[in-house]
């Protein structure tokens, strides 16, 4: 561009950023409904099998976040490999991440066979429970190298902006789940009762038809990567150390505030049963909107590291406020339409009064943190991360969570005693804060590092 303007005009950036964004937002979407399904069909099989299941999905959840920062440590190099159009590095990267996501996978599987109710017992005391999730873990252990690889492949994808091909195998995988889910847990045509062990067999399928899928797309189908063998992700020693330096610190980000969000909920579990059942009902609403949220850090990621690629300084920076604002206003859309809808939604729910009066408290509070959520999240883990600087989101989500949330949402739970909106406000104090900080990363631009070779 010869001239630097504050917001882009280009046309195609705007095709390719709402493309990317609608396609990842159906994409989590649908990856939620799944988790939606197994409890809604396990909690009417019986309450030891959907609280068993809970905890295994404790574990899974580490797993998530450790796949997540691995994806998005392969997304910041290979969206700039992207932005010059060199392909190689991508392949490299991506035997990288493969390899360090096989050696979690496969680390997670030997110690969950040996140690499976001892790890189990550090979410419950329950024996039934402990017992049942043994008899879930026992199968679902091996989907989770399937989930990593899967999703370090698909995080190759989207560096060079494929991402049908994830909507698709998700949507597949949903649709699988939930048929031989419901067939095994009650064992209906003919089929054996299984209850909780028919739910692992369904997601053992469902994640081992999701690798072939995306094996296959990217062998037979791929016209930008060209990865026709595993061969071709040969690694290479430079670029390894290049991820090495770009993955640790978003895996200790991811992993920090993860190990967090079970200590938030004892929190939470500590109060009255109206509380924890119009929190329940709030974060179901909330989770479902922050689906568009997440899409767009995940967007951005790509857009911003793309652009970086190029060279173009003007471009990024234009790129960036364009995204920026975006966030902002998506995140007021957002807060509207949970403000509005929050009197039919509650309508569906069998509630005592007080519960009721609690949970639209609640989805009113919410509302207000999706604004701040909306803009920080995107900017921040997608604009800044994205654009290289991977430090600083570490280090803001060291002290707003562990020497700020954590802190605060404990004294006002049990020391200042505080109404459960309070509480609740505490939790999700990092929302709104983080908003000041996050500005002032982005407005100085220091973010940008061109981190290619």
């Amino acid at each position: 561009m010869d001239s630097e303007t504050f917001f882009t005009k280009d046309k195609q950036f705007y095709k390719q950023l709402f493309s990317l964004l609608a396609v990842v937002a159906l994409q989590n979407l649908v990856a939620y409904s799944v988790n939606m399904a197994d409890n809604l069909m396990l909690g009417s099989y019986s309450q030891e099998a959907l609280s068993g299941a809970a905890v295994v999905n404790q574990i899974f959840f580490l797993i998530q976040q450790l796949t997540l920062a691995i994806g998005d440590g392969l997304v910041v190099l290979g969206a700039q490999y992207w932005g010059k159009k060199e392909t190689a590095p991508i392949r490299s990267l991506t035997g990288s991440a493969l390899r360090l996501g096989l050696l979690c996978g496969v680390a997670t599987v030997i110690l969950c066979r040996i140690f499976p109710r001892q790890i189990l017992s550090l979410f419950t005391s329950d024996a039934a429970i402990v017992r049942e999730g043994s008899a879930y873990l026992d199968l679902i252990q091996y989907t989770f190298v399937l989930f990593i690889l899967t999703n370090v492949l698909m995080a190759a994808l989207r560096c060079v902006k494929t991402v049908n091909i994830s909507f698709a195998v998700s949507l597949i995988s949903l649709l699988i789940n939930v048929t031989i889910n419901y067939t095994l847990i009650f064992g209906r045509f003919g089929f054996p009762e299984m209850g909780i062990r028919g739910a692992a067999v369904g997601t053992l399928i469902a994640r081992s038809i999701e690798l072939l899928i995306v094996f296959f797309y990217l062998w037979k189908a791929d016209r930008k990567l060209e990865i026709t063998s595993f061969r071709c992700l040969k690694g290479n020693a430079v670029l390894a150390r290049d991820y090495r330096k770009v993955v640790m610190p978003i895996i200790v980000s991811n992993m920090l505030w993860a190990v967090s969000i079970p200590l938030q909920t004892a929190i939470l579990g500590r109060l009255s049963s109206d509380a924890i059942a119009a929190n329940s009902v709030a974060t179901t609403f909330y989770q479902y909107m922050k689906v568009v949220v997440v899409a767009m850090a995940s967007a951005s990621a790509v857009m911003v590291g793309n652009a970086i690629g190029t060279g173009d300084m003007k471009q990024v920076r234009a790129d960036a406020r364009t995204l920026s604002a975006i966030d902002l206003a998506v995140g007021v859309v957002l807060a509207m339409v949970l403000f509005l809808s929050r009197k039919p939604l509650l309508s569906f729910y069998n509630l005592t009064d007080q519960a009721m009066v609690m949970s639209d408290h609640l989805i009113i509070l919410m509302s207000v943190v999706m604004v701040g959520m909306s803009y920080h999240m995107p900017v921040c883990a997608g604009i800044i991360r994205g654009g290289g600087d991977v430090k600083f989101v570490l280090y803001l989500n060291l002290i707003s969570v562990w020497l700020i949330v954590i802190p605060l949402s404990l004294a006002s739970a049990f020391w200042w005693k505080w109404p459960v909106e309070g509480v609740v406000l505490m939790l999700q104090s990092d929302q709104l804060f983080k908003v000041i900080p996050t500005f002032w990363r982005f407005c100085t631009y220091k973010w940008v590092k061109v981190l290619t070779r």
